[in-house]
This record gives C-alpha cells, sequence and structure tokens, in this order.
C-alpha cells in the first residue's frame, strides 16, 4: 500500500473512531443535553399580588415529591384556570410574581419538574407528561376551579407538554411560547452528521400531536430566536388543529420573551377572551381521574444537586432558556 492509501486509511479510522466517541457521548448524556434542572429559586418569596399565594407538594403517581405554588383568585365562586410548564432552564417562582398581569382573575398551578426548584427525581419525558397530566387533574378537581375551563401555558420545551397534556385532556385553551415542532427535529439540526433519530429517548413530538388538538391555540414567537428557529415553529403551526393566533413579539428573545409586559398582555387578552366564550370541549374528551391529596409545607428547603463528575460532553440541545 502506497504512503498516500496508508494516509488516506488512517485518517478515515480517526474519523470513524471521533464520530463513533461524539456518537456515544451523545447518546449516554441524552439527558443532561435536553434537560438542564435548576434549583435555585428565580424570586425568593414568591407571591402575586392578584391571587392567594401557598405552596404545594404533589405526589406523582410512583409517589416523587412535586414542589411549586398554587394561586387562586381573591373572588368568589368557580374560577378558571391555567396550569404552567416551564423551559429546559426555567424554576419557575418568577410566575408567581408575575401571575397578577398574566393571569388575572384565573387560578393558577406552576410545578417545577422533576429536579427542578424543589422537586425531586430525575426529569425525563415520560413522566413530565404523566406529571403533567396529573397536575390538570389535580386542578380539576378543585373547589375553586371551573373543571371546563383549564388552560394549559408551555414555554419553549414546556410547549411540549403542554402540547401533549391537551391531547389527553380536555384543555379548554393552549398557550405556547416560543414552541417546535419536535426536539429529535432540532437535535437533527444540531449534530447533522449523527444518527439522532436511533439515539434520542426524549423527542417531544408536537408535530405529531398538533393536528389532535380540539382546544383553540395561542402561539407567540420571539423577534429573536436563535435557539428555536421561526422555521421549526411554521412546521408545528402548518399542522395545529384550531390555531386562533400566531404572533411575534417585537424586541423579544427566546430568553426575555415570558417578562416582557407586551407578551404577558397578549397572553392575558388571549385567555380572558376565551374563557368568556360559550363552553366548547368535545364530549369524548376523557374524564381526569381523582385528583392525589395535597401536602402545604411549612418549611422549602431545596433539594441540593447531584455532583457529577466533570466529562467532557457535546454542546446543549438548543432549548437553552
Amino acid at each position: 500500500m502506497s504512503t498516500h492509501k496508508k494516509l488516506a486509511a488512517g485518517m478515515a479510522g480517526f474519523a470513524s473512531m471521533l464520530w463513533l466517541g461524539l456518537t456515544a457521548a451523545v447518546a449516554a448524556n441524552q439527558r443532561r443535553l435536553v434537560f438542564n434542572p435548576t434549583v435555585e429559586r428565580e424570586v425568593a418569596h414568591p407571591r402575586s399580588s392578584g391571587h392567594r399565594t401557598r405552596p404545594v407538594v404533589l405526589r406523582a403517581k410512583d409517589g416523587t415529591r412535586l414542589s411549586g405554588w398554587l394561586m387562586t383568585p381573591k373572588m368568589p365562586g368557580l374560577r378558571p384556570a391555567v396550569v404552567y410548564f416551564g423551559g429546559r432552564s426555567e424554576e419557575v417562582s418568577w410566575v408567581v410574581r408575575d401571575a397578577g398581569k398574566l393571569f388575572p382573575g384565573m387560578a393558577v398551578l406552576a410545578v417545577n419538574y422533576r429536579g427542578y426548584g424543589d422537586s425531586h427525581g430525575d426529569p425525563a419525558e415520560a413522566h413530565m407528561i404523566d406529571d403533567a397530566c396529573m397536575l390538570f387533574d389535580w386542578m380539576a378537581a378543585h373547589h375553586h376551579v371551573d373543571p371546563k375551563r383549564i388552560a394549559v401555558v408551555g414555554r419553549s420545551l414546556g410547549s411540549g407538554v403542554a402540547v401533549q397534556v391537551a391531547k389527553e385532556r380536555p384543555v379548554h385553551s393552549v398557550v405556547l411560547i416560543t414552541p417546535y415542532d419536535s426536539i429529535l427535529a432540532l437535535a437533527k439540526r444540531k449534530f447533522r452528521v449523527m444518527p439522532i433519530e436511533y439515539m434520542l429517548r426524549h423527542r417531544f413530538e408536537s408535530i405529531k400531536y398538533a393536528p389532535t388538538l380540539k382546544a383553540p391555540t395561542f402561539v407567540l414567537r420571539a423577534a429573536s430566536d436563535d435557539i428555536v428557529p421561526h422555521s421549526h415553529t411554521d412546521q408545528l403551526v402548518a399542522k395545529l388543529a384550531r390555531l386562533i393566533g400566531d404572533e411575534t413579539v417585537p424586541d423579544s428573545d427566546h430568553l426575555n420573551i415570558p417578562y416582557l409586559e407586551d407578551t404577558q398582555t397578549r397572553i392575558a387578552r388571549f385567555l380572558t377572551s376565551q374563557f368568556a366564550k360559550p363552553i366548547d370541549i368535545p364530549s369524548s374528551a376523557p374524564i381526569p381521574a381523582p385528583a392525589p391529596d395535597i401536602v402545604i409545607p411549612t418549611v422549602t428547603t431545596a433539594t441540593a444537586p447531584t455532583a457529577v463528575a466533570s466529562i467532557a460532553v457535546p454542546p446543549a440541545l438548543p432549548l437553552a432558556d
């Protein structure tokens, strides 16, 4: 074999080993790539000026403790409600602070994913969807809530959770903030030379479920979004069965969009208008199961993150909010 052929063969072998090594790293560390659990509270002492606020701890089906906040309007009677699902790096205490502007006159449940905030366990798509459906069921059984008027609001990664809850439960309305077609599609964009479709377990394939959604759906995009490109939102929007609005918030990006007054006004306006309409939930929608008991903790202590060895991993998937 000539020197050039030996060199070419050596380079090909090295490239193959590099590709296999990188592929193995992505496969082994995909949970860390998709999820970025944030333990520290964004707001130290969250309170909503427009609601009665209290911390809650709910038990998942497998007994895992999930911690967050319940906000109920100060006016009497059954109220419409919202269940909120956050982004990849989001701890949801800020929702409590801003609930008066985002969700006026509505009951609100914002609970951290497994491994986020004070919630126990490790995040995974299957757990997130099961837990989210449980939260919806618990809210539907609450004595301050009109069970036929419950909306789901999901931001970024949480948009995929909201879509799947809307598929499984009789959701009244849906708000999707910087949504994507699927995590699988975003991962393929990021890791073009890898067989991602055979590796990725947490796919969040919203585009698959979008045509089945019966609830009116409102989409909000960031004006500048280098995390979820508009082309991926376009793919989802094209499949949504009941798209009511698709708006872009000026001067927003993927990270700041939920905190902007313009964003919060748009969400409040959409939900208020939808809740004011006659109830239109398909009779075939599943009936929620009885909700689990609630525990009101006297002291809330953040769970310390598990220490992990320092290893080289590929860059995080493009949902770093």
